[in-house]
Order: C-alpha cells, then structure tokens, then sequence
C-alpha cells in the first residue's frame, strides 16, 4: 500500500492486513507532515490555549499545561487511556488498525512529529504488532485502543513479534526498532482517531461483500432445486424498479443460472413461487446497496484528516473540530446489519419451503425414507436459532451511549461496537448459506436433476458442495457436513470468480 498517491481503498487495507503487505510512503506526505509539524511547535508555545497541546483533554479541557510538560504530557495521555479489556485483537486486525491510523497521519492534518510517523510505519513494516484489547471504544475516537497500539510505541504495553507475545520494549529491539520520545501534540496524533473502527470497518465490509457473493450462489442452487420460475430475475422486471442493487443482483443470477433448461419457456413448476424466492433481487439488492455504502464510508475515512485540532499548515492554525466523529460509518454498518437480517429471513424461509411437499413436489423433510426417518428435518431448528441470533445483531448499536467525562462528551457514535456485530453476523450467515448450499443439493438429488440442465455457475456450486458432503440416504449428523461448507465458503470457494474458473 502506498500512501499520499492515490486514493486508498478497503483492498488495499485487506492486503497489509492478511498478506502481510507493507506501506511506502509518497515524498509529498513527509512535507506535509513536516508543514504541520512546524504549525504545533509554533502555537504551542502561544499564549492561545491549545487542546490535547497546551491544554489538558477531556474533562480538563481548557486547563494550562507548563511548557515544560508538553512533551510529558504525551506520554501519560497514553498510558491513562489504555483502558480497554478483553481478548485481544487478532494480528490481521492490529495491522488493519495500524494502517488506518498510518493513512489518517499522511493527510498531515495532525500536526505529528515525522520521528513519531516514522516509528509507527516501521513498526508496521517490521511486523511488530501491539496487543489491543476489544473492549472500550464508545466512537468518539477510539482512544482505549489506540493507545494501546501506541505504547509498544514508547517501549511500553505488549506486542506480538515474530509468534511471540513481549513486552513493548523487547519486541522493538527484536526487531531492530527503538522506542521513539514524544514531543508536543504526538501522543494525542496517535491516539485521537477512529483508526480502530476504520480498520476492522474494512476487513468486515470486504467480508461482508464476499459473503453477499457466496450467498447468491446459494440462492441459484436453490432456485435451480425447486425448480423456480425465473421471471422476477428477467432484466426488463429489474429495470422497471431500478433500486440500489437490484439490477445488479438479477444479472448476476442470471449469470449463475446461464445455461439452465430453468430458462426454457415455460420450465417453471409454478406460475407464482413463494416471495421467498420471487423477491431475491430486490432484498439481496438492498443488501448490495447497503455494503456498497458501507465500503464508500470506510474509505472516505481512510482518504480524510480527521484529527482535533487540526492542523491547516497553509494557514498557520489549528482548528477545534468534529471530524473525529463518524456517525455516518455508525449508521452504515448498523444498515448493513439490518439488509443482512432481512436477507437472512428470506433464506431460512426458503430453506423452510424446500421441508414441504407441497411446495416441492418431493417427500417430506428431503427422505426418501418416510417417517422412520428424519431427514432435514431437525436442520431447521439450527437455521432458526441462527436467524434468531442474526436478528438480534441487527438491533441499532449507534443508538446506545452515555455522556461522560462530566457531560463534555455527551455524545456518542459506538461506532466500533457496530462494525463488530455485523462481523458476529457474518459469521452467522455463513452456517445459514452452508446449510442453504447442503438442503439445495439434496432437492436436486431427490429431483434427479440431471447435471447438464444445471447452469454453469449452479452445477459447478452442486459439485462443490458434493467434494464436502455426500446425498443424505439413512440419518446421519448433518453438523460436520454444514461445518465443511462454512470452511468452504470462508476460503471462496462459493464466489462467482471461483466458480468461473
């Protein structure tokens, strides 16, 4: 990833993330960076009150610091705000944290030192990683985690290096790294962001869209297996109502389905399926639209200055500002959660139809075994019990806070706790895409469907599901054979590009 070139996208965090990609630095952000820095040196010694510079933060805003504490300051505004608890992040999501924080500095809004820059982006290229707890981000800026990932920084804290978990200072000298000494306004640079939030916010909505990919897979099988009327997918019907997403969803169904005999004049049982089945495009559509939104806010947020101060180098001054507030990315993420449940209860009814002769033409629960025999019948209990959960991770996180810091901070985004529950969704709704991909399957076995009605993108998904689990004859425990799907959704192997090559 190169910053201060082009513009950053939620890719290009994914690749320094979990491919361990490192981060170059244009010449352009050193100048400004250096522009900036000259700006805080000069006012800091003002007689202007300056927060987080020449004034204290937080409740004591306003109150003067000696000039000979400023830098001192730094380094205490870091360890009183490393506050947050729980299981650590994984390395992927350090580093995301990492390279957001690295992309907001290089807007050289911040006034940061190039000493405190320039130790941040090695420590990331060396792969030295901070231990951040979860816990603790209300949104307005993430400062619990943040300041965690900024003392191994100062030679404090913990940090994975190279597998193992040292303390700050040791795995800087491991790598070769030494710890840097704050000056004016450096340690409030490092932590006084949404950099936690932007980071994870771009490895779950990457995610998320391979997710939404996957699941429309899993929606050609299944119109594939009940033989489903194909019309609400015609192109004229999705033109005629051009919501967001909804053309792109018919086409790309369309695209799964390219070569099925479904498409033969006249192929489908019914003259009306369930909406279960009718409605597809329009709520996988809103579902698209929603996490295309989503991304476009995170990578405003990784494209954007958003510090407070701020630091206008052409002007010579500092600015008291919001930008450090992202209630837009709240909202996103909460939307996303909410298209991700309405999607999510269109699958398990559909699944739920698949149970029913009536509905199918084929024996109750998917057995050709009768009543002796369960068949997908307990399934359902899974998928319900997974609907339920995603249901409850759809209810507004951005709603929910408290003023604090004696009523300064009297409002609050959660926007962090929003973008984690939609990735606690995610994982949900890929047991329920596993479980569509496994009940699918089985329908066009007991259909006996043969392979060449299939269309492309269909027979190579029923292939695949075949390679991770065998027809149901007799009971068995269908648990394993969901678990294999997950892995294999996980890995892509469900995405239109796998199955198009």
């Amino acid at each position: 990833m190169r910053v201060g070139d082009a513009r950053i996208g939620v890719t290009d965090v994914v690749d320094v993330a979990r491919r361990n990609g490192s981060i170059d630095v244009a010449p352009s952000v050193r100048a400004r960076i250096a522009a900036a820095r000259d700006v805080v040196l000069r006012l800091a010694q003002g007689e202007h009150r300056i927060y987080g510079v020449n004034s204290a933060l937080g409740a004591n805003t306003g109150q003067p610091l000696a000039d000979a504490d400023l830098a001192a300051y730094q380094t205490r505004a870091i360890r009183a705000r490393a506050v947050a608890v729980g299981d650590p992040y994984d390395r992927a999501s350090v580093r995301a944290m990492m390279a957001a924080r690295i992309a907001g500095l290089a807007a050289g809004g911040s006034g940061i030192s190039l000493d405190a820059f320039e130790a941040l982006l090695a420590m990331l290229n060396a792969g030295v990683h901070p231990v951040v707890p979860r816990h603790g981000s209300v949104g307005v800026a993430d400062l619990p985690q943040l300041s965690h990932l900024a003392l191994p920084l100062i030679g404090e804290g913990y940090a994975e290096f190279k597998g193992a978990i040292l303390p700050g200072a040791e795995a800087l000298q491991r790598a070769g790294l030494a710890p840097v000494v704050l000056g004016p306004k450096d340690g409030l640079a490092l932590i006084s962001a949404n950099a936690a939030t932007i980071g994870r916010a771009a490895l779950v909505v990457n995610d998320a869209l391979s997710v939404a990919d996957a699941w429309r897979t899993a929606i050609a099988l299944s119109f594939e297996a009940f033989r489903a009327n194909v019309s609400p997918l015609d192109a004229r019907a999705a033109a005629a109502r051009p919501a967001a997403g909804q053309r792109e969803t018919a086409a790309h169904l369309r695209a799964l389905l390219d070569g099925s005999s479904l498409l033969n004049p006249h192929a489908a049982r019914r003259v009306q399926d369930p909406l279960s089945f009718r409605v597809v495009a329009q709520v996988h559509g809103s579902l698209q639209g929603a996490l295309e939104a989503a991304r476009d806010d995170v990578e405003t947020e990784l494209n954007s200055a958003a510090d407070s101060p701020l630091v206008i180098a052409d002007d010579g001054i500092m600015l008291s500002n919001g930008n450090f507030h992202v209630p837009h990315l709240a909202l996103a993420f909460d939307a996303a959660a909410i298209a991700c449940a309405q999607s999510a209860s269109l699958g398990a009814e559909r699944v739920i139809r698949f149970m029913s002769p009536q509905f199918t033409d084929l024996p109750l629960q998917l057995t050709l075994h009768g009543p002796a025999h369960s068949g997908f019948a307990t399934i359902q209990k899974t998928l319900t019990a997974l609907w339920s959960e995603i249901r409850l991770r759809a209810n507004p996180g951005s709603l929910d806070f408290l003023p604090v810091s004696e009523g300064v901070e009297d409002h609050a985004t959660m926007a962090l706790g929003s973008v984690e529950k939609l990735d606690e969704t995610l994982q949900r709704i890929r047991y329920a895409i596993a479980i569509e991909l496994l009940v699918a399957a089985q329908a066009l076995d007991l259909r006996n469907v043969t392979l060449s009605e299939l269309g492309h993108g269909s027979r190579a998904a029923y292939a695949r599901v075949r390679e991770a689990a065998q027809v149901l004859d007799g009971d068995r425990p269908l648990g394993p054979d969901v678990d294999a799907l997950v892995q294999r959704v996980v890995r892509g192997d469900f995405s239109a590009a796998s199955l198009a090559s």
